[in-house]
């Protein structure tokens, strides 16, 4: 399998599979001197860990992080930064029904159909398990984009299912109950939304939104290396993520032009509609981006599909799942964002020097 790197002066490589003995990652270009210890990387871990709420998938892995190099007496040293996660919890029986069947929605069929061989456990390589080496590669950037610049990156949940939740947001609260849901009076109909969509065994999509302040202006590529090109293919890159909005995004068809430019005076812009990023390139202002995820496909409700012989059957899946991924996503695209932002800084500084000295 190819492409499991992205980056470019920052490239992040991960490895492993959902029921595999570890995960990993290997991060390049890290500069020295970041002070860093596992502890800091085991806090966004577990913002993004299964099992914290009962709105989650019940898998309860230990996520203890072994930094394996490129950390000297608690600082980097410049070198390949080699993160390892054992996988402490899987239970692989509970697929060993869907052995030769392939889930619908799923990335089954797929694999199969390009590998013509794949990991049923958990699905392998395309479980969202993955994901949790970005989280442990993007706190290592948030950090160093926080002491560099003073990025500040926060993302939430703007959307579950039908139900808004960042219409009276409170920044201060997101990380104070398990759907990353800024305004607290939306909790308890989260909660109960939930617990009947549990019971019916049913999935749902979400949206999740994620900005970054204090972001320089001048950051990304005029065509090829377009800032928010890039930020794009790292959001759709997230398991079950089908769409991706910069700024105004779909909202912007209905727009006139009038109201989607954003006027210019001496004291600033006087609108956001761009997301902080003007013809690939950072605005400085706040660059907001949002990002759809679809209904979990693994359902313990009956669905029609088809075996490895392509005989039609019908699919009943077990163990343990989310009832919506977008839960645990807000750390996953925080990460992302925080990776993407500190590869194209060093990016920057490699072309027209640091910025921060100006």
């Amino acid at each position: 399998m190819s492409d499991n790197s992205f980056g470019k002066l920052l490239r992040v490589t991960t490895f492993g599979e959902s029921h595999g003995p570890a995960i990993g990652c290997v991060i390049d270009g890290c500069p020295p001197h970041l002070e860093i210890e596992p502890e800091e990387i085991k806090r966004e871990l577990e913002r993004r860990a299964t099992g914290r709420s009962r709105h989650t998938s019940q898998r309860r892995e230990a996520d203890d992080v072994q930094i394996l190099s490129g950390v000297f007496e608690g600082r980097t040293t410049g070198t390949s930064i080699a993160l390892l996660i054992e996988n402490t919890d899987a239970r692989s029986k509970d697929y060993g029904n869907i052995k030769n069947q392939f889930r619908p929605g799923h990335a089954d069929f797929t694999y199969w159909k390009k590998y013509g061989i794949r990991d049923y456990r958990g699905g392998g390589r395309s479980s969202a398990r993955e994901t949790t080496m970005r989280v442990a590669a993007g706190a290592i950037a948030r950090k160093w984009l926080r002491q560099e610049l003073g990025i500040e990156i926060q993302g939430w949940l703007a959307q579950l299912g039908p139900i808004r939740t960042d219409e009276n947001p409170q920044w201060d609260t997101v990380d104070d109950n398990p759907f990353f849901c800024p305004d607290p009076a939306r909790v308890s109909e989260l909660e109960a939304f939930m617990d009947a969509l549990r019971k019916s065994g049913d999935s749902v999509g979400a949206r999740v939104n994620v900005v970054a302040r204090n972001v320089p202006a001048g950051l990304g590529e005029p065509v090829y290396g377009k800032l928010d090109a890039e930020l794009a293919s790292a959001m759709m890159s997230i398991n079950a993520a089908k769409a991706v909005e910069i700024g105004a995004g779909f909202a912007s068809v209905e727009q006139k032009g009038t109201e989607h430019r954003d006027e210019m005076t001496p004291g600033g812009f006087l609108s956001n509609h761009a997301g902080g990023i003007l013809g690939g390139i950072s605005s400085g202002q706040d660059i907001l981006v949002s990002t759809a995820f679809k209904p979990t496909s693994s359902l313990r409700l009956p669905g029609r599909s088809i075996d490895q012989d392509g005989q039609e059957i019908e699919i009943v899946t077990k163990g343990r799942h989310d009832p919506c991924v977008g839960i645990r996503a807000t750390p996953i695209v925080e990460a992302m964002m925080a990776l993407v932002l500190m590869d194209h800084v060093l990016r920057d500084r490699g072309q027209m020097g640091d910025r921060s000295k100006d």
